[in-house]
C-alpha cells in the first residue's frame, strides 16, 4: 500500500511539518496567480473526496483548510504557506459533481485544468481518490490530462479506515491496474485516513523527500 521508508525520512517528514503553516491567498482565476517561486504542491480530486481533511492532518491543523460534506465548497486555488520553508501547498476545487449552478462548475474545472498544465512551480500533483469508489471515468480524464502535460502527479487514496482491511488489497490492485496505462504516474500507491491518521506520516515523508529533491537542484 505504501512504500517503505526509513526512520530518517519518516523524521524530515515530521520535522516540515511540525512548524505552523497558514492560508496566504484565494486564486479565483489564473490572472491572481503568485509570482512563481517555491516549490509547490497540489492536491487535486473529486469533489468531497477528502483535500480539506488531508491537508490539516498534514499539517496537523484541523482549521487550515475548509472542511465541508458539501461537495463544490472549495471554490478557488487556496494556497498555504510556513516559515522558512521554500514550498507552497495548494488545496485545488474539487472537479466532477458540486451542487453549483453548470457555469460556476466549468469556472472551476477551467481554473484547475489551467493551473496544472501551465504552472513552472508546481513539483507534484497529489491525485485523491476515495479508496470506497476507486478511479472513476471523471478521474481518467485527469490522468490523461496529467499524462500530456507531463506533470508528475501519484495517487493518494483517502478514508481507507472507511472500507474493511480484506477490501483494501483488491482496491489498491484495481487502482495500480488502472495507472499501469499512465507510466507517467509516480509508481508507488499511498493509503491514507484523515480521520485514523493512517499513512500520514508516509505522506509527509514523500513531500519532505521531493521538497530535498528539488530544492538541491
Amino acid at each position: 500500500m505504501t512504500s517503505e521508508f526509513t526512520d530518517a525520512e519518516l523524521k524530515a517528514g515530521q520535522l516540515l511539518f511540525e512548524r505552523p503553516w497558514r492560508f496566504v491567498m484565494g486564486v479565483p482565476s489564473l490572472d491572481f496567480l503568485p509570482p512563481a517561486g517555491p516549490v509547490e504542491i497540489a492536491f487535486a480530486g473529486r469533489s468531497n473526496v477528502g483535500k480539506s481533511s488531508l491537508i490539516n492532518a498534514l499539517v496537523r491543523q484541523n482549521g487550515l483548510a475548509r472542511t465541508s460534506n458539501t461537495p463544490g465548497r472549495t471554490q478557488e486555488l487556496n494556497f498555504f504557506v510556513t516559515d522558512n520553508v521554500p514550498l507552497q501547498i495548494v488545496d485545488m476545487p474539487g472537479y466532477g459533481f458540486a451542487k453549483a449552478p453548470k457555469e460556476k462548475v466549468d469556472q472551476w474545472t477551467d481554473l484547475v485544468f489551467a493551473y496544472l498544465q501551465g504552472r513552472a512551480t508546481l513539483a507534484r500533483v497529489y491525485l485523491l481518490i476515495d479508496a470506497r469508489h476507486g478511479i472513476k471515468a471523471v478521474d481518467e480524464k485527469i490522468l490523461e490530462m496529467l499524462d500530456t502535460a507531463a506533470v508528475s502527479y501519484q495517487i493518494v487514496l483517502t478514508k481507507l479506515d472507511k472500507i474493511s482491511e480484506a477490501a483494501r488489497p483488491k482496491m489498491i490492485a484495481a487502482t495500480q491496474a488502472v495507472l499501469a496505462k499512465h507510466p507517467a504516474a509516480f509508481p508507488a500507491i499511498l493509503g491514507t485516513s484523515s480521520e485514523k491518521g493512517i499513512g500520514i506520516a508516509e505522506l509527509r515523508a514523500t513531500i519532505a523527500a521531493l521538497l530535498a529533491e528539488r530544492t538541491s537542484l
